[in-house]
């Protein structure tokens, strides 16, 4: 019976790669989000930036280059941020997600500069975003359909890349340690054409031939486990970034962005059941051009044109050779912001753009290669009352994407309270409209529906925040109301078909905090409380807990010491759960201990060596598949840049939250 399961979670999981949804995992990112990349004189990563998009929203911000650390991982990073849970398969390159706020995976939208990178299955693959991608992570937790559009349901994520620089300066990293995992990066920057350049390259790869403890009769308690090695779960990418920036007069700027990525790796499959020889294979190409500036009468104005496409093959295993699955995505969007009267700001945005898929096997319904229309309109208005110790900020956006319009309104409220004190409050609705593959697409054994209906979530959240001079404290609690949730269900002889099968409710509660009593020392830690119940009316699941939805997750993480010797030491850890919604199967709890210690020299050239033990005490564990996670893993990595530039701040955090 764990077998079969397995089995069928494994070909889940494989598809999802490709943009198809796990059960309780379905969901697409669908219509043209508004980001502002960057907005001088605001210090980049500052929660005044991150306000701008939303006032009141539960927002979380992780600088890179003060997270510390070799072998950093996108999807590590974000998952210390409080209500948000990683579902890894584990080692560098194999897929990575997130569930946030007990939302399915495809129920977070995620961002490249405002570029949606949700696949035509919904999902995110965070391992094919590298960290030396970005500047910083704007987390933000809570619906995000009246900012930045379907596919918001539990938050969306914003990763902010590198900035250009005017003056020359080069920067790498490179770093190698267990089952012969290499990655690195090297930029520049400087002038060019009267504007300021970036230019990076990145690259990475392993073998991911981990050892794990196998047991060869689950059914038998107390046999002895066996050691096995992973195979066919290597992976390797490569890619690039340009960044120009130039101002162009009167006010205005002009930011151009263009990113190209490959990848390949193994899909080793179970434990149980593993698969030799089944491979994926993925290429990214994506421009941003946005203008900014601000018109006569106080108008700040945002333009922009943005376009992706990418490029996704399976083969081997039980799909034998299948052609590629390539999606393009692109649209234009134009927002304005102004300030009436002191007391209140006025924001709006028109958006129309297109997406469409292109795979070997469509319904009839799809019309041959599926392609939507999508357009937006959103509006916003931020109200400073007594002075400013009252925002409320109502917002309203109306969207279409393909057959369906959508409406989501939120309503924000900020309070500031003596002593440092603030109130933060947010109550709306966001949706998520059925995927391309959902809908239309066939993938193995997995066969679309298109009579499916948009996902919906209704949401409140409310959470007291303490900032001084040397720390910062949240909590909070947070509900969610799921509706016409979509799963994919047995369709016989032997295939599985998603339905919209019931509701879901999960509330929660929400901790963060970070402590700087010296320079030389830092501490920041985030814990999260979820409480989900599945509502479908049937005795075998209503009330239970929703599969892949830890209760409990904690992280905390403690830096110290001066520039030339740093040490730190993180724990991420996470309480058992189930994986069927009977609540036949669940996952053990397991806790994660990393160390590290990182020495830096010089200023204007400099230079920083680090070493990394991931999993000190080699804890063995599996994921939601039963796929072994690693055991312990060690890398070292030397880092330098070259030019003017202020040196890392090593003894500093990453987190802070918007108000």
């Amino acid at each position: 019976m764990r077998r079969s399961y397995l089995a069928g979670r494994w070909l889940c999981l494989a598809l999802s790669t490709s943009g198809v949804a796990l059960a309780q995992e379905a969901e697409e990112p669908l219509l043209v989000p508004a980001v502002e990349v960057e907005e001088a004189p605001v210090a980049p990563g500052s929660p005044e930036e991150a306000s701008r998009r939303d006032p009141s929203g539960a927002v979380t911000v992780i600088r890179v280059d003060e997270f510390g650390g070799a072998a950093r991982d996108t999807a590590a990073m974000l998952s210390t941020a409080p209500g948000v849970t990683l579902q890894d398969l584990g080692g560098y390159g194999q897929s990575k997600s997130l569930v946030v706020r007990g939302a399915s995976s495809n129920g977070t939208l995620v961002l490249l500069d405002g570029i949606p990178l949700n696949g035509a299955g919904g999902i995110a693959d965070l391992s094919r975003v590298p960290v030396a991608l970005a500047e910083r992570f704007e987390v933000l937790r809570g619906g995000a359909g009246a900012r930045y559009g379907s596919g918001g349901l539990g938050g969306a994520i914003n990763v902010i890349t590198r900035r250009p620089g005017a003056a020359p300066r080069a920067a790498g990293e490179l770093s190698y340690g267990s089952w012969d995992t290499a990655t690195g990066w090297l930029s520049a920057t400087g002038p060019l054409a009267g504007g300021e350049a970036l230019l990076l390259v990145h690259g990475g790869t392993s073998s991911g031939r981990f050892p794990y403890s196998f047991d060869p009769s689950p059914t038998l308690p107390g046999d002895a486990l066996i050691e096995r090695q992973r195979t066919n779960n290597d992976a390797r990418g490569a890619g690039g970034l340009l960044r120009l920036r130039r101002d162009l007069g009167r006010g205005f700027s002009a930011d151009l962005l263009g990113e190209l990525s490959f990848d390949e790796r193994g899909l080793a499959g179970t434990a149980q059941n593993p698969s030799e020889d089944t491979r994926q294979s993925g290429a990214r190409g994506s421009a941003n051009l946005r203008l900014a500036g601000t018109l006569p009468g106080g108008v700040r104005t945002n333009a922009r044109a943005y376009f992706r496409r990418d490029r996704l093959t399976l083969s081997g295993g039980p799909w034998g050779q299948q052609g590629a699955q390539v999606q393009l995505l692109g649209g234009v969007e134009v927002e304005g912001q102004v300030l009436l009267g002191g007391w209140h700001s006025l924001s709006a945005l028109v958006g129309v753009g297109g997406e469409s898929v292109s795979a070997a096997e469509t319904n009839a319904a799809s019309g041959g290669e599926p392609a939507w229309l999508r357009a937006s309109v959103m509006a916003m208005d931020e109200l400073l009352l007594w002075d400013g110790l009252l925002t409320v900020a109502p917002s309203l956006r109306l969207e279409r994407a393909g057959p369906y319009t959508l409406l989501s309104p939120k309503v924000g409220v900020t309070v500031a309270l003596p002593a440092g004190l603030e109130l933060r409050a947010n109550a709306g609705r966001s949706h998520r409209a059925p995927s391309f593959l959902e809908l239309y697409v066939r993938q193995g054994t997995l066969l679309p529906n298109p009579d499916l209906r948009p996902e919906s979530a209704l949401y409140a959240d409310a959470a007291v925040v303490h900032r001084s001079e040397v720390s910062f404290a949240s909590v909070g609690g947070f509900a969610s109301l799921y509706e016409d949730l979509i799963s994919y269900e047995a369709y016989p002889p032997g295939a599985a078909k998603p339905y919209n099968f019931a509701n879901a409710r999960v509330v929660g509660l929400e901790a963060e905090g970070e402590w700087r009593p010296h320079p030389l020392l830092s501490g920041a830690f985030s814990y999260t409380l979820t409480v989900s119940s599945d509502l479908q009316r049937d005795g075998r699941f209503y009330l239970r807990e929703l599969p892949y939805r830890p209760r409990h997750k904690l992280a905390a993480r403690v830096l110290g010491g001066p520039r030339w010797l740093t040490g730190r030491v993180e724990v991420v850890a996470q309480s058992a759960h189930f994986l069927t919604r009977d609540g036949a199967m669940s996952l053990p709890g397991r806790t994660f201990v990393h160390a590290g210690l990182s020495s830096s020299f010089g200023s204007r050239t400099e230079l920083t060596v680090s070493c990394e033990v991931k999993n000190l005490f080699d804890v063995h564990a599996e994921d939601f598949i039963g796929y072994p996670l690693p055991g312990r893993a060690v890398y070292l990595s030397v880092a330098g840049a070259f030019g003017p530039g202020s040196p890392r701040e090593s003894s500093s955090d990453s987190r802070t939250e918007a108000p």
